[in-house]
């Protein structure tokens, strides 16, 4: 054999082990991103409680008690008086010095409107003021219950401001009482989805599962709610994870759907002294989430 050729065949297994290392290199990164995927999803997960929960108080109280329980998100609801020395309510005829005040006041607390509702406007012009509202509070979605014949001129002003509407689901007879019929407003609607009202569910006779299941894909928002007895539209409310509802098994679904959003605790009871039930259902959400699998 020549010197030409033996430096050839020496050559073919160094090159091939550098081939080898450089796909190993190549593909380590996807994997690891992979991976990371699929078990941080529950880190974009935000807490935050629906301002229903203190609505005997001004806004202004309402923020201070979310403040003292840990929370710092919040989902506003319109008509909520502002308090303090403002005279209006929260909501699209707000003043522009109280909408100035209440950033500031959110902003020294360090607490963020994610989304209001539940909203149920009239007309076209009335939707425009409410995305215009979510637009001046960086809100991500609207918590909504949109008539039939407004879903298509909503979706497409959701897709116009960039901000989504989830659709909410209370008891019977209320036309969203069904994951079905929040489903059939997606349909060919991309900016439509669902707030999904796991208490509310239970008091339709529902598996909160199944219905989440149903909405896989679809759901923007979820309140965070729990009743003590299933399957009764007036069932009471009581703390989350006290009641009938199943939560690890809840917990465990949206994470399989990879859901990315706020759970807003609505805690529709005790509503004078409310702030320890809120605080209790913020360490059983964070004790429930780390347990996940």
């Amino acid at each position: 054999m020549t010197m030409k050729k033996l430096a050839h065949w020496m050559l073919l297994p160094m090159a091939a082990l550098f081939y080898l290392t450089a796909c190993n290199n190549a593909t380590a990164p996807q994997q690891a991103e992979t991976g990371k995927d699929s078990t941080d999803v529950t880190k974009s997960w935000k807490l935050g409680v629906q301002m229903w929960t203190f609505h005997y108080f001004p806004f202004v109280t309402g923020i201070a008690k979310a403040d003292s329980a840990g929370i710092k998100y919040i989902e506003a609801y319109p008509g909520q008086p502002l308090g303090g020395d403002m005279k209006d309510t929260f909501g699209i005829r707000m003043s522009a010095e109280s909408k100035a005040k209440i950033k500031t006041l959110l902003q020294s607390k360090g607490i963020q409107i994610v989304a209001m509702g539940v909203i149920t406007p009239s007309s076209l012009g009335e939707w425009k003021q409410y995305f215009d509202l979510a637009r001046e509070f960086g809100l991500s979605y609207i918590t909504a219950e949109p008539s039939k014949d407004q879903w298509g001129q909503v979706d497409s002003l959701a897709g116009v401001y960039g901000i989504r509407v989830a659709i909410h689901d209370h008891p019977k007879p209320n036309m969203y009482w069904s994951p079905d019929s929040v489903l059939a407003a997606t349909v060919g609607h991309p900016n439509l989805g669902s707030c999904a009202d796991v208490g509310h569910w239970s008091r339709n006779g529902l598996d909160p599962v199944e219905c989440l299941k149903k909405l896989s894909g679809h759901v923007f928002g979820v309140h965070l709610k729990d009743i003590k007895e299933f399957n009764k539209v007036d069932a009471e409310d009581t703390v989350v994870g006290k009641g009938v509802n199943h939560f690890a098994d809840i917990f465990q679904e949206l994470k399989r759907q990879g859901f990315s959003g706020m759970f807003s605790i609505e805690q529709e009871s005790n509503w004078y002294n409310n702030v320890g039930d809120v605080i209790q259902t913020r360490k059983f959400f964070d004790q429930q989430v780390a347990g996940l699998k």
